[in-house]
């Protein structure tokens, strides 16, 4: 093990304590951590499925009552809102760093900002962990969003991809930023290849269910696939944030509507994946707004072939007709045919799957994302003398 000894602690702030794609990747930062001799607590402000995963990955657990930003949170209104509920918590927040005796405190989102504050008013080193790459809003409320960032005594991002949207925003964080790739666990056991022939395709989409993740270009892309004569089947899984029920009714109706309630199924939550992966023959990633998309990763790792949209992370784990097939977002047409062009190819099948997994395990390893984090930790704990690679 390197980095720190047994009595240096981070405190990790996490928004929520739901499991998701950010809520991995800090289980897998806390396996991390623990492994090289650091005590992790993480404050959630809730309970939820997320805490026994926190314990099971070696952190403690503090339920702590504090704010999250959200996008409304940048009206005029919001703000005043927020800014009240902050000035209640900092000092709850403050108590919390002294109780844990906090060496780093670690936001793992650009959403709890107060907590960068509060490490500050209170003197200890902190940094925030990007896994957003959000260009839909206006660049005001961008800039709103990302300027806390400046807080923070060091930056983390998930990606290239998040660290270009975070300098648009706020320039001065490009020279602030560490990109740190996520690290994705390999499955125990990987299914077998191959993409059939003859008989049914079954695709899946892993994803929150949510309109920026376009769940809807995979459905319209069964359809089409169908109409053309290939017995595709969907499955989708995800949920929705709460208070967006509304999208997965828009999802039936548009199931219904193109015909496909006996070809595409709404799965609900899966985690772990695996199973998941197994059972289906392609991975869709129609989403272009991903920072990173640690799924596409798991598919590579499971040998499952990839189709994903052109933009933001997944310019960066796939290489198109090397690790898989990039297609032009928004376009169904594209992702049903990128589908066929996998159908009507085996051997090409054959070679995405086995450059993708060799250099999933080279670049996205958690053993190399662990050391990678525990480094730039331990220099911020290290004070003005620490020094991270770039």
């Amino acid at each position: 093990m390197s980095g720190a000894g047994p009595s240096r602690t981070v405190l990790i702030a996490h928004p929520s304590a739901d499991v998701y794609g950010a809520d991995l990747q800090m289980l897998q930062s806390i396996s991390g951590l623990t492994g090289r001799g650091w005590r992790v607590v993480v404050a959630v402000p809730d309970d939820g499925p997320l805490v026994e995963r926190i314990v099971a990955a070696g952190g403690e657990v503090r339920t702590v009552d504090f704010p999250v930003l959200r996008r409304a949170s940048a009206s005029p209104g919001g703000l005043v809102r927020l800014s009240a509920s902050v000035a209640r918590t900092h000092r709850v927040l403050r108590r919390t760093i002294r109780e844990t005796s906090a060496d780093v405190v670690y936001a793992n989102t650009v959403t709890v900002p107060w907590w960068l504050l509060a490490a500050r008013t209170s003197r200890t080193p902190s940094l925030c962990h990007v896994h957003e790459a959000e260009r839909s809003d206006p660049r005001a409320v961008r800039t709103v969003l990302t300027a806390p960032l400046l807080l923070a005594d060091r930056v983390v991002l998930n990606s290239q991809t998040s660290l270009r949207t975070a300098a648009e925003a706020v320039p001065r964080l490009r020279r602030r930023g560490h990109v740190v790739h996520n690290g994705v666990p390999a499955p125990v056991e990987p299914p077998t290849d191959g993409v059939p022939t003859q008989g049914r395709v079954r695709l899946v989409v892993i994803s929150r269910l949510s309109p920026r993740k376009s769940c809807a270009d995979a459905i319209r892309a069964v359809g089409l696939l169908r109409a053309a004569g290939v017995p595709a089947e969907l499955d989708v899984y995800g949920t929705v944030f709460p208070g967006y029920e509304w999208y997965a009714e828009e999802l039936r109706a548009l199931i219904d509507e193109l015909g496909l309630v006996d070809s595409v199924r709404l799965r609900g939550y899966v985690s772990p994946v695996w199973a998941a992966l197994a059972e289906a023959h392609v991975l869709l990633a129609p989403s272009s707004r991903e920072s990173f998309g640690n799924v596409v990763v798991e598919a590579q790792l499971a040998r499952r072939p990839v189709v994903a949209a052109a933009g933001g992370g997944h310019l960066e784990t796939v290489e198109d007709g090397r690790t898989g097939l990039l297609v032009e977002p928004g376009d169904p047409a594209a992702l049903a045919a990128a589908v066929r062009r996998l159908v009507d190819d085996p051997a090409l099948v054959a070679s995405l799957v086995e450059t993708a997994e060799r250099q999933a395990h080279e670049r996205f390893s958690v053993e190399q994302y662990a050391d990678r984090l525990d480094e730039v930790v331990t220099a911020l704990a290290a004070g003005p003398s620490g020094r991270v690679r770039r």
